[in-house]
């Protein structure tokens, strides 16, 4: 079994659930002002959520599975706030990407 991670390592290090599927990060909760933050060239056409290379939020940073950041992390929406490491969508989505299940400090997966 690996050896635990800090839950920030582990996000700094993947990426994956920012580069899994186009229709995840979605505007559900946020309000205007939370929006205006937002750069547009990072929002979907339709206004709907972020703008998604591909599968890939076009403000995700780096190498998935390496070394990721997100470009607009201090406003980013509300659904990439939820997400946390070790929750079951991050490991569906270091599932997707052929990454290891890596247990996090005080967790047993």
């Amino acid at each position: 079994m690996a050896a635990a991670m800090n839950p920030e390592d582990l996000c700094r290090g993947c990426g994956a659930c920012c580069a899994t599927d186009a229709s995840w990060p979605r505007f559900t909760l946020e309000d205007d002002e939370a929006l205006a933050l937002i750069p547009e060239a990072l929002v979907a056409a339709d206004g709907s959520g972020m703008r998604c290379d591909g599968n890939r939020c076009a403000a995700l940073r780096g190498v998935v599975g390496e070394e990721t950041s997100c470009g607009i992390y201090a406003v980013r929406p509300d659904v990439c706030r939820a997400c946390m490491p070790g929750d079951p969508e991050c490991l569906l989505a270091r599932e997707r990407h052929v990454l290891p299940l890596v247990p996090l400090a005080g967790a047993s997966i």
